[in-house]
């Protein structure tokens, strides 16, 4: 029963991510790299920072903790912070020329599959003696070969609806689409953003003993994403001088409707990993879905992120066909969620 809780919570967090980019149609007068950053202080700095002082306990200090951690692993934790957010930043610009459902689809299914295994590849190049890879079992491998099949099938629904579409048809779903663009951005996304696990694995041991296990990745978590702010805001505030976009912050008149969805964004970002904290928390149980988890919740992203394209009308003009093999590709992805498991 833990188990199925678990994995309602990763999936719950899983369709709050897939809806963060829904408030962005609520901007207003701000240009994308405006809009990026001040979402990103929620996203990035402010929920995750509140985030982890919930694996605080009384008495303590996030201070006190990062303190008393081992100073390398902060360290690494922030540098793959830093990394994935050269993936965090292509992965909205793969939204741009791919829409929400393709450019997430091959963006988190890079990201899935690297991500998971990349974190036991990385702690075994510095910390051989602990065995990390160990935790790769078949049946994690095979999950991961499931979650890359869902996405190239999904792909290939994007392919085919390319191939059926005229240019202005592809420009009404998708205002800039650009798919030679779009694929080279998302599947460099994809590789940098799985660097946000690898991060997480450099800093699974950064909690107090007595720290509620259902909180305990979120201090590493909050280390992860103030690495990626940093890349972030050095590329927004390029963009804002190179554009002449610096007056956006002074429209006083959009302030409060633009704060108000930047932190709606912000905030079903940062659920999926909050929600993947939690889930791993009832997981505890399954050492193969714990090491699995990452890989589902961007499994669900993708399928979430895909019923969004279809309800925003980005599969618009497409064959049921094509329809068909995009739906299919779903199912796999759900199969694979729970697939190690059952092996």
């Amino acid at each position: 029963m833990n188990i199925v809780i678990g994995l309602l919570i990763i999936a719950v967090g899983a369709f709050c991510q897939s809806s963060c980019y829904v408030p962005i149609n609520k901007i207003k007068e701000w240009s994308w790299e405006s809009y990026w950053l001040i979402q990103g202080v929620f996203a990035w700095l402010l929920l995750p920072f509140l985030g982890a002082l919930l694996a605080v306990p009384e008495g303590h200090s996030l201070f006190e903790l990062f303190s008393m951690s081992d100073s390398f692993n902060i360290w690494m934790t922030i540098f793959f912070g830093v990394l994935w957010g050269v993936g965090g930043l292509t992965f909205g610009l793969s939204m741009r020329y791919l829409g929400v459902a393709l450019g997430q689809s091959i963006a988190l299914g890079t990201c899935a599959g690297l991500g998971t295994l990349m974190g036991p590849v990385f702690l075994y190049a510095f910390f051989p003696e602990t065995d990390p890879l160990s935790k790769l079992t078949m049946s994690v491998l095979i999950g991961v070969g499931c979650t890359i099949l869902g996405i190239s099938i999904i792909g290939l629904a994007g392919a085919m609806k390319t191939a059926s579409m005229s240019e202005d048809e592809c420009s009404e779903a998708v205002k800039d689409f650009d798919f030679p663009k779009g694929l080279a951005i998302a599947l460099l996304a994809g590789f940098m953003s799985g660097c946000f696990n690898v991060g997480l694995a450099f800093g699974e041991n950064i909690h107090f003993e007595e720290s509620n296990p259902m909180f305990a990745t979120l201090p590493a978590t909050f280390l992860v994403t103030l690495g990626g702010f940093v890349t972030n805001a050095v590329y927004c505030f390029y963009q804002n001088h190179a554009n002449k976009t610096w007056a956006d912050y002074g429209k006083s008149a959009v302030w409060g409707n633009n704060a108000l969805f930047c932190f709606l964004a912000g905030a079903l970002w940062y659920s999926q990993f909050f929600g993947l904290s939690l889930g791993k928390g009832f997981l505890a149980e399954s050492p193969v879905l714990l090491t699995f988890a990452f890989c589902i919740l961007m499994a669900l992203n993708v399928a979430f992120s895909n019923l969004w394209g279809l309800i925003l009308h980005e599969w618009k003009g497409c064959s049921k066909r094509t329809i068909a093999v995009l739906l299919f590709g779903l199912v796999v992805l759900v199969i694979s969620s729970f697939l190690p498991q059952l092996l």
